[in-house]
């Protein structure tokens, strides 16, 4: 009898160890109604302009016991940019810039992540504009999580990332538009 009570025992202490390395990743889908990417760049040496991306998509998964097994993958459509200027978008999504029907989409997918901090992982990955891709590194803010409406399990992200454009073959307008652009990206996820 000892022997079923300690056999079932291991087996019980198994199945949760087991079920709770399964359930340790949690992969959040992209809300786009509670997720934002902005950018800013520095206009004839002077001072700031704004501007968002309105169609945002992707995934991030964290796993709570192994950082470096999280992921993020994003997608940005260039089409839909918006700097509440309907001219300075159009040119925006031209061959100066963004080339929207040549490269409809900005992409980034990581290929390695580490926690920096309780609150902070070091992304690595792999950003795609305008048909180059290069390997950048951001810190990645974990803003929280929470539940609404019930039952909908939600978290946050949030990143600072600056890219030169030159980097990326786009030309722009220089000494009217500076090279460097800061992107804050903010995402909420849900599952």
């Amino acid at each position: 009898m000892r022997k079923l009570s300690f056999l079932a025992a291991v087996l019980a202490t198994t199945a949760l160890a087991t079920s709770a390395s399964v359930f340790a990743a949690d992969s959040f889908k992209v809300d786009p109604v509670h997720s934002s990417v902005i950018f800013s760049a520095h206009h004839a040496g002077a001072g700031y302009v704004f501007g968002r991306f309105n169609e945002v998509s992707g995934t991030f998964t964290l796993d709570t016991a192994d950082y470096t097994k999280s992921t993020v993958e994003a997608e940005v459509k260039t089409d839909s940019v918006d700097t509440n200027n309907d001219k300075r978008n159009a040119h925006l999504k031209s061959p100066d810039w963004f080339n929207s029907k040549q490269y409809p989409a900005i992409t980034f997918k990581s290929t390695a992540v580490e926690k920096t901090d309780d609150t902070t992982l070091k992304v690595t990955g792999d950003l795609t504009l305008h048909g180059v891709t290069k390997s950048v590194s951001f810190p990645l803010q974990l803003t929280g999580r929470g539940e609404f409406p019930a039952g909908t399990k939600r978290a946050g992200v949030l990143a600072e990332v600056k890219v030169n454009m030159s980097d990326y073959g786009i030309k722009g307008m220089p000494g009217a538009v500076g090279d460097e652009i800061k992107l804050t990206v903010a995402f909420e996820g849900t599952m």
